[in-house]
């Protein structure tokens, strides 16, 4: 072979190299615009993908599904009523126009009742209040005597608390912009409220829920194992013409409260900000690199642990191009997930919880980064199995660390869960307003997030807060949390 033609041989090569990368990134592109968004398998699929070829991968047998495995669990039908018992009544009695003409001619002998459901819209109403005054008959001299307006928000406001907690649930529970709100409270209610006042009215419930916001933080950094993720959000600056991007970084603690940091960059020294130097535990993180960099800050003091989720998505991604592969070592990570089912349901301790993973998921873990290192040499690092393979591998001492630890979670969905709401509420209103508006925001959704997270109405719990904060001291700043305040309605309620 002459130097040219070997020279074309190995232009042929890196040009098949690349159009093969390139078939890769384009089938990855239009799975994520036009295929299907869920990462859920088929059980039926999983198995018949799960048989990796002992020739090629070298890889040990995958374990066998149950026998009842590929059958989806009949759920049980419960007899339901068509409308809630819960819900108020009001009736309306249907005579025939003959009785109503002469109703002592007929007697009663039953009755027929058809139920419907109805809705009231919301509506505007002016709340008055009247304070009287008096004067001491045998004193009239002295000054009159009036009953002191009851505290409130700010003096002379506009609003009542029940209006001002509908406005802040509206944009950051229903999604709605403060200029949709704006014209239907004019279209349908014909009450005209700018929404420069909307805006108004919003920061003042923010400064009244700080220091709840802050107490939730105190309570949230005591514990020994906190959960993070951050997720990218516009803010739009007056004069720059452009809306620069800012981030939420969201920290929670599984059956907690979920909190929501506003900052400007997506550095390591934005964590030291965020978690107190007195925190020591473990953090449980992707593999974005200002983790480790955070944690060589701390002197590594804290541990970091990995997230199954994130590295399952990338082995997701590659079905398609190696679905016998893929499909292996997809249903070994299922089977650990099994396992996490099953003690969630027997709702164990963080003891035997580690008890059953060292028995139970450790082996799948070791025979999943065994066929990782056998397979790692076969793909291309640029393919999609290639990133896949190398990011479990440059991940692996934070992807194990849940097994001796039973206090750690598997993934890190409890968090990734909590930041879905505000992903929704910024394709609707795209950006948050200045950068000073961004605390404001990571304030109200930390408060409804956590409300929901305690299975409390976001709605109701705002309206207690903005009715009671006013007459509230600091002390009772503890009881009033989305968690005291769930306790203490459990109670009553049982």
């Amino acid at each position: 072979m002459s130097e040219r033609e070997a020279q074309l041989e190995s232009e042929l090569s890196e040009l098949r190299l690349e159009s093969k990368l390139l078939r890769d990134k384009v089938d990855a592109l239009a799975q994520m615009i036009y295929g299907q968004k869920s990462e859920r398998l088929d059980p039926n699929q999983l198995s018949l993908l799960a048989k990796l070829d002992s020739k090629k991968a070298e890889a040990p047998a995958a374990v066998e599904p149950t026998a009842g495995a590929a059958q989806k669990k009949a759920r049980p039908k419960h007899n339901q009523p068509r409308l809630p018992d819960h819900l108020p009544v009001e009736e309306t009695v249907l005579d025939p126009d003959e009785v109503k003409a002469a109703p002592d001619a007929w007697r009663l002998m039953g009755q027929e009742v058809s139920e419907q459901l109805d809705y009231q819209p919301a509506r505007f109403f002016k709340r008055r209040l009247i304070r009287r005054k008096f004067a001491r008959k045998d004193m009239p001299y002295q000054p009159p005597l009036i009953a002191p307006l009851p505290p409130g928000l700010q003096e002379r406001c506009l609003a009542a608390p029940s209006l001002i907690a509908h406005v802040v649930a509206s944009k950051y529970i229903d999604h709605l912009p403060l200029y949709r709100q704006e014209q239907i409270y004019r279209q349908r209610h014909s009450v005209t409220i700018s929404r420069q006042t909307l805006c108004r009215w919003t920061a003042l419930a923010t400064d009244w829920l700080e220091p709840i916001y802050n107490e939730m933080q105190r309570q949230q950094m005591r514990s020994a194992y906190l959960q993070v993720d951050e997720t990218p959000i516009r803010y739009l600056e007056p004069g720059q013409g452009k809306a620069p991007q800012g981030y939420f970084w969201v920290s929670n603690v599984p059956g907690g409260d979920v909190i929501y940091h506003w900052r400007s960059g997506r550095g390591a020294n934005n964590l030291n900000e965020i978690v107190p130097k007195s925190f020591t535990g473990a953090l449980q993180c992707d593999g974005y690199q200002a983790y480790p960099s955070f944690q060589k800050q701390r002197n590594e003091l804290i541990q970091l642990a990995g997230c199954w989720a994130h590295a399952r998505r990338k082995f997701f991604e590659a079905k398609e191009r190696d679905p016998k592969i893929v499909g292996w070592l997809l249903h070994q990570i299922t089977q650990l997930y099994r396992i996490e089912k099953q003690l969630r349901e027997a709702r164990a301790g963080p003891t035997l919880r580690a008890a059953v993973r060292a028995s139970k998921s450790d082996p799948i873990l070791q025979r999943l980064k065994k066929a990782f290192i056998k397979l790692k040499p076969r793909y291309l690092p640029k393919s999609n199995l290639g990133k896949a393979i190398a990011y479990a591998l440059s991940q692996w001492n934070t992807l194990e660390v849940f097994i001796s630890n039973g206090m750690i979670e598997i993934d890190n969905n409890l968090v990734e869960n909590a930041i879905r709401p505000s992903a929704i509420g910024k394709k609707n209103w795209l950006f948050i307003g200045s950068e000073a508006s961004g605390k404001t925001s990571a304030i109200i959704y930390s408060i409804i997030e956590s409300a929901k997270r305690h299975g409390i109405d976001p709605y109701a719990y705002l309206k207690y807060l903005l009715q009671a904060l006013p007459r509230s001291t600091n002390h009772q700043i503890p009881s009033m949390t989305p968690a005291a305040y769930a306790k203490r309605h459990s109670k009553i309620a049982a």
